[in-house]
């Protein structure tokens, strides 16, 4: 039980829609980000699992800093990410209702992005005369164990393990388009200090990611998304769980300028079949701001 329950922490990592993300801008930009998520919904398990009619709903509110930079000659950004979170999970334990409440700091998220092909490094001046074309890019997500995490409890913030997630995007433009497409994998540690004093192990969980965004004007800009994820079966002192995750979700993401330097951004998002795991609704908005 203390292994199916695990799925709801990190249910919402697997399920993110990120369009945009390896969209090329000019190098010396800072942007900081403060957003707020809020998702209710579903925990779906195996059926040889005796916990029924599981529902979450989870707040999260995180602040984010980033700034572009020049690799090699091509478009780089580095950015982090610090979440903190609060919600509750309920349901039918052996025919027992059973609800539990958290809140807390969740786990740091550092990550890296440069272009491969198509991307090269400008100045602000030479970006503003720069012609769209497609582009091939590369990132790391890493995710340290920094959230709150209490091995006695059976519902954390925090993982207490670190996770490494390598990925390639790829861009093109067409008119007034652009369609992205995203292959990524999330690799896991161990967290050898699990619920009881067990060790929980987790296999690689391997995502697509596609965005059809349509641009109105500069910084106006709408997507439709869609992700398919597959794996992260868990293993709990050798033994092999149920939990095969092959899911899909799909959504829409708006952003909006305000003023010169700031925009806000607005996004839904659903579970369109979810097999085991998270079928979370997720409401999500977020301000940006940049400078040089």
């Amino acid at each position: 039980m203390a292994a199916a329950l695990a799925v709801v922490a990190c249910a919402a990592r697997a399920q993110e829609l990120e369009p945009r993300a390896y969209a090329p801008n000019p190098t010396g930009l800072n942007f900081a980000l403060v957003s707020y998520g809020h998702s209710t919904g579903d925990v779906v398990f195996d059926p040889s699992v005796p916990i029924t009619n599981t529902h979450a709903e989870v707040n999260t509110s995180s602040v984010f800093y980033g700034r572009t930079f020049g690799f090699f000659g091509r478009f780089a950004s580095i950015g982090a990410a610090l979440p903190y979170v609060w919600g509750t999970v309920s349901g039918d334990v052996f025919e027992q209702h059973k609800s539990v409440y958290r809140s807390g700091l969740g786990d740091l998220r550092l990550r890296f992005v440069a272009n491969v092909k198509g991307g090269p490094a400008l100045s602000p001046a030479e970006f503003a005369q720069r012609r769209p074309q497609t582009t091939l890019g590369a990132s790391v997500v890493v995710v340290a164990p920094t959230g709150q995490y209490d091995p006695s409890k059976l519902i954390n913030v925090g993982t207490h393990r670190w996770s490494v997630k390598p990925e390639l995007g790829v861009s093109h433009p067409t008119g007034r388009w652009f369609l992205e497409l995203y292959a990524g994998l999330w690799l896991f540690t161990d967290n050898n200090d699990f619920f009881g004093g067990s060790v929980r192990s987790q296999e690689p969980l391997f995502g697509l990611q596609s965005h059809a965004i349509y641009s109105v004007r500069r910084r106006l800009w709408l997507a439709a998304d869609a992700t398919f994820y597959t794996g992260g079966r868990t293993t709990v002192d050798g033994v092999e769980k149920g939990d095969l995750q092959r899911n899909s979700r799909f959504g829409l993401t708006a952003s909006i300028p305000v003023k010169s330097r700031g925009s806000v951004k607005l996004s839904w998002a659903r579970g369109l079949v979810v097999r085991v795991g998270g079928d979370f609704t997720t409401l999500s908005a977020g301000y940006q701001v940049s400078w040089f």
